[in-house]
């Protein structure tokens, strides 16, 4: 199966997840899953793919998904609940990271099968982490914040679409900006650091185009808890 229609089905499926952690446990489920969605992002984000003709890293959408998480809780709640989730989602990154970076200090055993391949996943450069973990704390607190701004601006429902793409579009393009600037400017040429800058972007900003249908389903979930 091509890479394109399966990364719109799995896009379908993360969306959809989100959806059912929110039917199920209201709130809650919501700030579960942005912060497991910050930890699962961070590892896909290491595998690189082949997608409509661009080179593109893994977990856009799943760490797209916590972006409409955050937007639900503003819709639907407060700005401090959506303030919570961010801070919630980025204090679990650090602690996986923290813990992780432990964990691979240990010697393996003689036995072990298990060390080189975390140390693949877990054992990233600190320019790298430093990069993802700025990228979200402020990029998400600026969509908290767009957001609000988007929803006194634009209070009709019928601008609902306004709203979450406007905030997650342009947070996503300082997501993009910092992480970017951060991780891997001056590791490779400008031309093709402006490269892996766009194609970035542009990936996230089809995230936030596919995730407005379930950010109208939501809206209408009758479940307040």
């Amino acid at each position: 199966m091509a890479n394109e229609i399966i990364w719109i089905l799995f896009a379908v499926v993360n969306f959809s997840l989100l959806l059912l952690f929110y039917r199920l446990y209201g709130k809650m489920g919501l700030f579960v899953w942005i912060g497991m969605a910050t930890v699962i992002a961070n590892i896909q984000v290491l595998k690189t793919i082949e997608l409509f003709g661009l080179t593109a890293t893994l977990g856009n959408i799943v760490y797209g998904s916590a972006y409409l998480a955050t937007d639900i809780l503003n819709e639907k709640y407060s700005k401090q609940d959506a303030k919570k989730a961010v801070w919630l989602g980025f204090t679990t990154l650090i602690t996986m990271t923290v813990i992780m970076q432990i964990a691979l200090s240990f010697e393996p055993g003689p036995n072990d099968i298990a060390h080189s391949s975390l140390e693949s996943l877990f054992g990233i450069i600190p320019q790298i982490a430093l990069g993802s973990l700025a990228a979200y704390i402020i990029s998400q607190y600026f969509d908290v914040w767009i957001y609000d701004k988007l929803k006194k601006l634009f209070p009709s429902d019928r601008f609902l679409w306004i709203r979450n793409n406007g905030s997650t579009m342009i947070s996503q393009l300082l997501d993009t900006t910092i992480f970017c600037s951060i991780a891997f400017y001056g590791q490779y040429p400008f031309d093709i650091w402006i490269e892996i800058f766009v194609t970035t972007y542009i990936i996230k900003f089809v995230v936030a185009l596919l995730d407005t249908p379930f950010m109208y389903i939501a809206k209408y979930m009758n479940n307040k808890a």
